[in-house]
């Protein structure tokens, strides 16, 4: 076995499959998942390929090799307590994507592990899918492969649902008999540290189809993963990960700060591994552009980062120790051709980390001494569970990771309220929503002292200067994550609100924050800021920042503001000239707009409106803009916009030929843009006012597809081709006509039926009349008709008890005649204790009473109660 260290480990695998295998060798993907939603980080080797795998996007060639970097977190208790656990990790991958197969990347493992890295193949094993005949065939044929060395096991075969999936093979190495637990029957499988995966083969074969079955793939796929960490402890003889030169290292630099020894204390060791583990995951995480904060992948690293914090306070670290964990984690990456970024970046990785590290000192000792406190008072009151809403506080006020306050929970033998816990967290988003859904009451301090004339508004601008920071109506320097602030730049791209347009969204990025605009605003002396709230990090006044206008949801808003000139001058053509403008709403999502007119527009004017509109945008008309000055623009015919204050010069945008307007808005270059106009809704607003609801683009063409869906649905349930639908549907409401009138007469029939069954078991209890049964009612409606009838037909005085079931339910009624009433009959009293025999509950007056229950197989003794009752009353 020959000695690597991490870095040759990384090259000889790369350089093994690039050169001598023809593989693409590609840099690691970023922790960041790109348009991949699912993902909050990349925590699999094949999981930026995906797009490849599932055929959404060719890949630059059939066979790739990658080193990924990996995040993982969901068993972070357990960093530092097993031998291989880490947070950060690096997977080494050969992927084919319908090129080569088992054939190939079998050989290719085999050929890697036993000649390059040189591990002894009397010490290798594999666990095959038991049905995989070719795997297994294509193992014992690798030269001096023991023949004896596999193992089927049921659980080797890969799949996540519908979709591509396939058999696996895992290889195992056998680390000595003292690496294991004793057993006689430890094997391959087995939990303890004897027997290592070191690699895993999945073969992409089949297409699992829906109905659970199999399909052969047309393509198929090789996915490879062989963990950096893992097979280093092999090849450098560690008993774990940590103990490789991709980790030891930084563990030498905390146990010397923290003055204590490696190896001579087992808590000790857990937090010297957990510092290790963590400094190396915030490093890289920094690196690839995640900065600290209370969600998202932000909050992974602040977790991260501050429980690192907490393991240091454990071994008696006092003072600011991360700074060094990262230069020890720099060096570490020195010469690796995939980490030059680490080593660029470094002092910029330290600073953000120094930043959070005095940020977390600053409230640790205090969130500690309350959280102490909070667990002394629960062991005293005999509980087991710390109220979510403390848990909460230390999270908001403290910054207390949830996972680090339950971590010292089970420490002391406690549990967390997790539902109390979300729910405080659930009503801080609501809040933070509703705070920002409400950004246009953002308090404007005293800004006389900017120079405004400074201050430039340009389209193409991508950086610029904080000149302004202000919360709550007050200036100040600096903000942080989770803050809402107005920020004044010196130069900006944004479009400001006005004209009935929403301002524009979008990012600004300084060197340690990123910052969400969720709108521009104008103050009245033309300034523009923006209304943002911090997602990661801090902004700073004096910092330059990269401006990033979503330039999507600008686009949108364009589309609907040009559409909203041309659907007045449609109305005006179909409608009439009255029509007036009287209010405007422009969106991302949508357009509104208000207009004179003193009746509905008629369905037919609609869509003449909507068509006049279409066809103007598929002409694919240039929009011209203009400035003129004002009487000049209205004698050339240009509309003003409602409720708009206009100078001596105004913009003018004009669509040759169809219309000409005043407006300050963004508009598209070309109307053919637009792409499609849809009218949604037409309604009133208030007298004489009507509105006009309308989208456009991919909003319109989304709404179309779902029409067309919902008709598709609705023809293939009727059987019926599309266009005739509307005849199939009157066919069927006659068909429902008729069969309504049907079931009418049957009812009636059962009806009588009942009430004659009902007529020969009536008794006479001192003179009154008592029908009491079962009915076949179909519901409490039909119960009730069935009393009727029966009382109708008996003699006075009577008194009628029915029951029905149906699905299970019991329906009850008592009704009596006014002469059984005169007699002391009282049907709610009968009622009630009848109900209780069926385990429901009812009551009502003497004369009329229901009642509804569980129990059917309780009906007859029901009506025995009741008849017992009606005994009862009659004396």
């Amino acid at each position: 076995m020959k000695y690597m260290s991490g870095n040759e480990l990384r090259e000889a695998y790369l350089q093994f499959f690039s050169e001598k295998k023809g593989h693409l060798r590609l840099p690691s993907f970023s922790l960041i998942p790109k348009d991949d939603p699912t993902l909050l980080l990349i925590g699999a080797g094949m999981a930026p390929l995906k797009p490849f795998f599932t055929g959404k996007m060719k890949p630059p060639r059939t066979r790739v090799t990658t080193s990924q970097r990996c995040v993982r977190t969901g068993d972070i208790e357990n960093v530092g307590r097993t031998a291989r656990h880490q947070t950060f990790f690096e997977m080494l991958g050969n992927f084919s994507f319908g090129d080569y197969f088992k054939g190939e990347a079998i050989p290719w493992a085999w050929e890697f592990l036993t000649e390059v890295v040189e591990l002894p193949k009397e010490k290798l094993w594999v666990t095959v899918y038991p049905d995989d005949e070719e795997a297994i065939e294509i193992w014992k044929s690798q030269p001096g492969f023991p023949q004896d060395h596999i193992v089927k096991m049921e659980d080797n075969f890969w799949e996540i649902g519908p979709g591509p999936c396939g058999p696996d093979s895992e290889i195992y190495i056998d680390l000595g008999e003292e690496r294991g637990c004793g057993s006689p029957d430890c094997a391959v499988g087995c939990d303890c540290d004897r027997y290592l995966e070191i690699w895993n083969l999945v073969f992409t074969q089949y297409d699992k189809q829906e109905d659970g079955s199999y399909a052969n793939l047309a393509h198929k796929n090789i996915d490879t993963g062989c963990g950096l960490e893992r097979i280093a402890s092999v090849v450098q003889n560690k008993k774990t990960n940590f103990e490789t030169d991709l980790l030891y290292p930084i563990i030498e630099y905390a146990a010397n700060v923290a003055g204590v020894k490696y190896g001579e204390d087992d808590e000790k060791d857990i937090s010297l591994k957990v510092i290790a583990d963590h400094a190396r995951s915030m490093a890289i995480m920094i690196m690839d552009g995640i900065l600290p904060s209370n969600e998202g992948r932000g909050y992974v690293l602040r977790r991260i980062l501050r429980r690192a914090i907490r393991h240091g306070r454990m071994l008696g670290i006092k003072d600011k120790f991360l700074e060094g964990a990262v230069d020890a984690a720099v060096n570490i990456y020195r010469g690796a051709k995939d980490f030059e970024e680490l080593i660029n970046k470094a002092d910029y990785i330290k600073k953000v980390i120094s930043i959070e590290e005095d940020r977390f000192a600053a409230t640790l000792n205090q969130g500690m001494e309350l959280l102490n406190g909070e667990i002394e008072t629960v062991k005293k009151a005999g509980k087991k569970e710390l109220d979510g809403q403390v848990v909460f506080k230390l999270y908001d006020t403290f910054g207390f990771p949830w996972e680090l306050t339950e971590e010292i929970l089970h420490e002391n033998e406690l549990d967390l309220d997790k539902e109390g816990f979300e729910k405080a967290m659930e009503e801080q988003r609501t809040r933070a929503r509703n705070a920002r859904a409400e950004n246009t009451r953002v308090e404007v301090p005293d800004l006389s002292s900017i120079d405004v004339s400074k201050l430039t508004v340009d389209e193409t601008a991508k950086e610029g200067k904080v000149v302004a920071i202000w919360k709550d109506g007050v200036l100040v320097d600096e903000i942080t994550d989770g803050e809402e602030a107005g920020i004044i730049l010196d130069k900006t791209p944004f479009y400001a609100e006005g004209g009935g347009q929403v301002g524009d969204e979008g990012m600004l990025v300084s060197e340690f924050g990123r910052i969400k605009a969720v709108n521009a605003k104008k103050l009245p002396d033309g300034t523009v800021y923006h209304v943002a709230y911090v997602e990661e990090g801090q902004l700073k006044v004096g910092e330059t920042v990269k401006i990033e206008v979503d330039q999507t949801k600008k686009l949108a808003s364009a589309r609907n503001h040009t559409a909203t000139h041309l659907l007045q001058a449609a109305l005006k053509q179909v409608v009439g000239d009255q029509v007036s403008q009287a209010g405007s709403s422009v969106t991302p999502e949508r357009l509104r707009f208000d207009f004179t007119n003193f009746e509905p527009v008629t369905a037919q004017q609609l869509a003449d409106v909507e068509e006049l509109v279409n066809l103007e945008i598929l002409k694919g008309t240039d929009v011209e803009i203009s400035h003129m000055g004002i009487e000049e623009a209205k004698a050339a015919g240009a509309m003003a916009l409602f409720s708009e204050k206009y100078g001596d010069v105004v913009r003018v945008v004009k669509v040759p030929g169809f219309s000409m307007e005043l407006c300050g808005g963004s508009h598209v270059k070309n109307v053919g843009q637009i792409g499609m106009f849809k009218i949604v809704s037409e309604s009133g607003v208030a007298s004489g006012v009507r509105r006009i609801e309308a989208i456009t683009g991919q909003a319109a063409l989304d709404y179309v597809q779902g029409k067309m869906a919902v008709l598709a649905e609705a023809a293939a349930k009727l059987k019926a081709k599309e266009e005739d639908v509307p005849a199939q549907i009157e066919k069927v409401q006659a068909e429902v006509k008729a069969m309504q009138k049907e079931l009418a007469e049957v009812a009636a029939m059962r009806e009588q039926a009942d009430a004659a069954d009902l007529l020969g078991g009536m008794k006479t209890v001192n003179g009154v009349a008592v029908a009491c049964g079962k009915s076949n009612a179909a519901g409490m409606d039909e119960l009730r008709d069935v009393a009727d009838m029966t009382c109708s037909k008996l003699e006075s005085p009577c008194v009628v008890v029915l029951a029905c079931a149906n699905d299970g339910k019991v329906n009850l009624v008592v009704k009596a005649d006014k002469a059984a009433v005169a007699k002391g009959i009282h049907a709610g009293k009968v009622i009630k204790e009848a109900a209780a025999v069926v385990g429901g509950g009812g009551g009502g007056r003497p004369d009329m009473a229901q009642a509804g229950g569980k129990d059917a197989n309780a009906i007859p003794q029901a009506l025995d109660k009741a008849f017992a009752m009606i005994e009862s009353q009659l004396g």
